[in-house]
């Protein structure tokens, strides 16, 4: 399965429209009084601040954009279906956007049958009205998945949506059944709905299956890019999935999936944020990417990346004060291990013998954050008291046992993985204001790899397919411990010295710090100690312009990257703010 590379990195900069249907903040805008200025902020903020199911949907969707239904397809909805001890439940067929549904339902129990489903319901009647609804939800609740056929998918909506027909549906998929329709079947599937219309789509209400989406089929067959761009535009806060016809998108959890003989289409809107003070790190050109057969996008990425688009907040302006550390102390390790240095550090600043050391392993599966155990480095090193906190979910992050671990904790430490699992844990939860309070009691806070970068306020490497994405939309703000910073490990190991250019070209308000392996950055205000075996490598906006100027005079090679770092050895100190070294 290949992963879609190109829709997850940050798109081009370009002039960009004024978004059309969200909040921008205007920061110098004398004739917006502060109140409105204030309601605005909410208005876009709002889009962001809700907490999302990290793992996409419960069930399984089977989108197909008309046409054959690919023998792909029809194998994964049969195999999705819920089962009874041994045997599949009964799938319901729901024809009512046909004008010939008993043809309708002929056809899709052929393709079923064949596939071994024994029990195929109907509803009893195409009329919709109180008796033949409770008759189908009836039917809905006693099956293992329902099959929508294609015609006019305005009839679905009329005769369904925002019925309770529509829930008994949402509670099929959600007690993990599954879900499939073709043409109409596959429109009906999102709230906001094409109902119709040429290259400016007529909209509707339809069913809120595959949240934050509007679906097109029959994509390429019937051209329909511009119709799903007018959608688009219209409903920034979503994206758009054009499905060509032989083709369908299969949604299981958060994996969106194309099988079949031609491609799906996502589409994101192209906004702009006025609030912002270098325009082009808030600019979002369109993105119209294809995904061919056998690709993979994620379905949390694309929410995300859909509502930071609407919300009108540029993810690379800083929040506050830049590279100053109030109180407290932070330290930051670039991965490949951790020696006595880094550890005696740590320790000595969660308070000795005393510390109270709190390990969050939440940056790997689930599953096996579960199974963790203290680290190692910790016990070797005599703490006595330290809690593990693998709880990820919603309810688990604010029960009460979670709050006063992290309340009494007088360290916290991010352990490895990948950072985007840390934001999905505990981004939109009291969780992030209660670290943050670990620091302003006097804590520490601490962590390796993927447990360095989350501390940073831009987020890089933040893609769940691939930590190859510097810029990954949706996952780009860390939980900012060190605000106005984006921090890179395995540096040198690595060769990463190339990927963070961009990052701070594009945000020119963030320092870009690198950390070797087996290193670590001690802040403390505005002072980082180098600690450990490699380097720390910083760079910024400045000092990618003063090289390269200095390049084009033929005094430095600005085409090794590693010429556009200041490198900080292990035991000298920076100045986070001037980027010059501190006598020790």
């Amino acid at each position: 399965m290949s992963i879609l590379r190109t829709l997850i990195l940050s798109v081009g900069l370009m002039a960009a429209a004024a978004l059309s249907q969200a909040a921008i903040v205007f920061a110098d805008d004398s004739s917006k009084t502060d109140a409105v200025i204030v309601k605005e902020i909410s208005r876009g903020d709002s889009l962001i601040r809700e907490r999302l199911y990290q793992e996409g949907i419960r069930g399984t969707l089977v989108i197909c954009g008309g046409g054959t239904i690919p023998d792909e397809a029809q194998q994964q909805f049969a195999t999705a279906i819920e089962t009874t001890s041994d045997s599949k439940k009964p799938v319901l067929i729901l024809p009512t956007a046909s004008d010939n549904p008993e043809a309708a339902i002929a056809k899709a129990t052929a393709w079923l049958k064949k596939l071994g489903i024994e029990e195929v319901l109907a509803p009893t009647s195409a009329e919709s009205n109180a008796a033949t609804q409770a008759d189908l939800i009836a039917k809905i609740r006693r099956c293992g998945g329902v099959w929508i056929s294609g015609g006019q998918q305005s009839r679905i909506a009329q005769a369904y949506a925002g019925t309770d027909v529509e829930t008994a549906l949402q509670e099929l998929l959600d007690r993990g059944g599954v879900i499939g329709g073709t043409s109409a079947g596959a429109a009906i599937m999102t709230k906001q709905m094409i109902a119709s219309g040429k290259d400016k789509p007529e909209m509707a209400i339809g069913f809120d299956l595959l949240p934050d989406g509007i679906i097109d089929q029959h994509f390429t067959e019937r051209n329909r890019v511009e119709r799903l761009r007018a959608a688009i535009a219209q409903n920034p806060q979503r994206f758009g999935l054009g499905i060509d016809e032989a083709t369908a998108v299969i949604v299981k959890g958060r994996n969106v999936d194309v099988v079949g003989m031609g491609a799906a289409t996502i589409v994101l809107a192209k906004v702009s944020d006025e609030s912002s003070d270098t325009a082009e790190s808030a600019e979002r050109d369109e993105v119209v990417q294809k995904m061919p057969k056998q690709s993979r996008a994620d379905l949390t990425q694309l929410r995300r990346a859909a509502r930071w688009r609407a919300s009108g907040i540029d993810p690379g302006k800083p929040s506050g004060e830049v590279r100053h550390v109030p109180s407290g102390s932070l330290v930051i390790v670039g991965g490949g291990g951790m020696p006595k240095d880094i550890v005696d550090r740590f320790v000595e600043l969660a308070g000795g013998a005393e510390a109270r050391i709190v390990v969050l392993p939440t940056a790997v599966p689930r599953e096996e954050a579960m199974r963790q155990r203290a680290p190692r480095f910790l016990t070797a090193a005599g703490v006595k008291s330290v809690t593990m906190l693998p709880q990820s979910r919603t309810e688990e992050v604010a029960s009460e046992e979670f709050r006063q671990a992290i309340k009494q904790a007088t360290g916290v430490w991010f352990d490895g993985g990948r950072q985007w699992n840390f934001v999905d844990a505990y981004e939109n939860t009291d969780a992030v204001d209660l670290f943050h309070d670990v620091l302003r009691r006097g804590g520490v806070i601490g962590g390796s790899s993927a447990g360095a970068t989350i501390q940073g306020e831009y987020l890089v490497r933040g893609h769940p397919l691939g930590n190859f994405v510097m810029m990954a939309e949706g996952y780009e703000r860390g939980f900012a411990f060190l605000p106005g910073v984006a921090i890179d490990q395995h540096f040198a190991q690595r060769n990463r010295f190339p990927d963070l250019i961009p990052v701070v070209e594009r945000h020119r308000q963030m320092l870009g710090v690198g950390i070797d392996e087996a290193t670590a950055i001690v802040v403390t205000k505005s002072r980082a100690d180098v600690i450990g075996r490699g380097a720390a490598h910083f760079t910024s906006s400045e000092s990618i312009k003063s090289s390269i100027t200095e390049g084009i005079e033929g005094s430095s090679d600005v085409d090794d990257p590693k010429r556009l770092y200041r490198t900080v050895e292990t035991g000298q100190s920076i100045d986070l703010k001037t980027l010059e070294l501190i006598e020790n």
